[in-house]
């Protein structure tokens, strides 16, 4: 079975109405088409389709997402794409305590990063303040003084459309401003030095940035980008020799370039399939990660928010996932091997293409999975060039009724002399919620593309 890791929690809806909060149509969206895109309400009782980043993070028996370590300097919880350029986004807010006037509760917009964001927040002074984040540095687009309490609830909605920055609570209008912080990026709920609880989150949008499925005439890729930089021979014929180990307390951000001298990372989670853990590397758009082991402990592996090129990257016992590719179009995996994976290695959550050459991969259920499940129904490609596989169940699961391809070359499949090996199984996507099903594998010049000559059995 499919192990649910999503990027959102409910299907698209493309109709306009119920779908669309009273407030949001009365405060003035930036269409007159808006439609939700995103809602979770935690009725389920988990938090699949967030990414969290600190704190302590337990959904109650009413439905209540709750962040409990009130010492937390920064607990945040993450969802959506970093493609979401306008939109409206809005949740209920109940503050349970505050370590001190500046302690916050908080609702985010257009997160680029861990520490980048808007950030519409109810502080401890009793103040409400919509924010430009950016690391330490914060800039004040506008405030308000609700005379802000513990144990009450509050609506909370950040609009933002272009450069203009709008905050809203209880339907109000707190703040209005320009800044050009970011563009792009996704929702967060966010607490610092404080407790609270969050529902009912929403995400209205003209549709400029959230993509259901792109066009059928989209070409899938034939080849891996021409410049992708580092190894374009064999795969490595064993596993390498840390340089060194460092043990990890908290997700490492990368943006442009981490080159890890062959040191081992490790100390995330708890080494298993939980999907509360926290990624060892959260890599921004562009960004490149080299030369790098993850041990166990791993978490969640490595994130990548938008474009990204992992090289010499190795995995030596996966837990969660090994890569979650999420918000770009285009990511390339040169290099490198895993293992030990009881799921997938790479989990597509995101659109666009994958790329994973001169790779190893052992003992996993598949080496990649197109997401079957996710709230967007993106259609998916991935690329598959120059890479040994041993006690691995398949290769590459797509969905074929979203028109997803998987295309395969010089695959060595080694210790397999039944050759009981699947290279592309065939499922039907399915809505947040259902568990895709089955459907069929094999080579067949639509969604599958290899020869036997593709295939080398030793």
């Amino acid at each position: 079975m499919q192990k649910r890791r999503h990027l959102g929690r409910r299907p698209l809806l493309l109709a306009v109405g119920a779908g669309v909060t009273t407030a949001a149509l009365a405060a003035g969206m930036t269409s007159a088409f808006a439609a939700t895109v995103f809602t979770d309400n935690f009725n389920d009782g988990d938090t699949s389709g967030w990414s969290k980043s600190g704190g302590t993070w337990t959904v109650d028996g009413s439905g209540v997402l709750n962040q409990t370590n009130a010492g937390s300097e920064l607990a945040r919880q993450f969802a959506g794409q970093t493609s979401w350029t306008d939109y409206s986004v809005q949740a209920r807010v109940r503050p349970a305590s505050f370590g001190s006037s500046s302690a916050l509760v908080g609702l985010a917009a257009r997160s680029t990063s861990s520490t980048k964001m808007y950030r519409l927040a109810l502080l401890g002074s009793g103040r409400a303040e919509l924010q430009a984040v950016n690391g330490s540095s914060i800039t004040a687009i506008g405030s308000a003084s609700l005379g802000i309490g513990t144990g009450s609830w509050y609506t909370l909605r950040i609009e933002t459309s272009g450069s203009t920055i709008r905050g809203f609570v209880n339907g109000t209008q707190i703040a209005s401003g320009s800044n050009s912080l970011a563009g792009a990026g996704r929702i967060g709920l966010v607490t610092a030095y404080a407790s609270g609880g969050f529902d009912d989150v929403t995400v209205d949008s003209s549709g400029g940035g959230t993509p259901t499925t792109p066009p059928a005439t989209t070409a899938p890729p034939t080849n891996p980008p021409p410049t992708t930089p580092g190894p374009t021979t064999a795969p490595p014929a064993g596993w390498p020799t840390p340089a060194g180990s460092q043990k990890v307390d908290a997700t490492i951000p990368v943006s442009g370039t981490f080159d890890g001298g062959l040191k081992r990372y490790y100390g995330i989670g708890d080494g298993g399939q939980s999907e509360s853990q926290d990624p060892m590397f959260e890599l921004a758009a562009g960004a490149t990660l080299r030369n790098v082991i993850i041990g166990a402990p791993a978490g969640d592996g490595v994130h990548c928010e938008g474009n990204c090129t992992l090289i010499n990257v190795w995995w030596e016992d996966v837990g969660e996932d090994a890569a979650t590719f999420r918000g770009g179009t285009t990511y390339t995996v040169d290099g490198g091997g895993a293992r030990s994976a009881s799921d997938k290695v790479f989990q597509h959550n995101g659109s666009g293409t994958v790329y994973i050459k001169n790779f190893r991969v052992e003992n996993a259920g598949k080496l990649y999975r197109a997401c079957g499940n996710c709230s967007t129904s993106y259609q998916r490609h991935v690329v598959i060039d120059n890479v040994v596989v041993r006690d691995t169940d398949a290769i590459a699961g797509i969905n074929t009724n979203w028109g997803d391809t998987a295309r395969f070359s010089r695959i060595t499949i080694v210790g397999d002399s039944d050759r009981e090996t699947s290279i592309c199984v065939k499922y039907k996507g399915v809505p947040k919620g259902s568990e895709p099903t089955k459907i069929g594998e094999g080579a067949d010049g639509v969604n599958c593309f290899y020869s036997p000559s593709d295939i080398t059995y030793q």
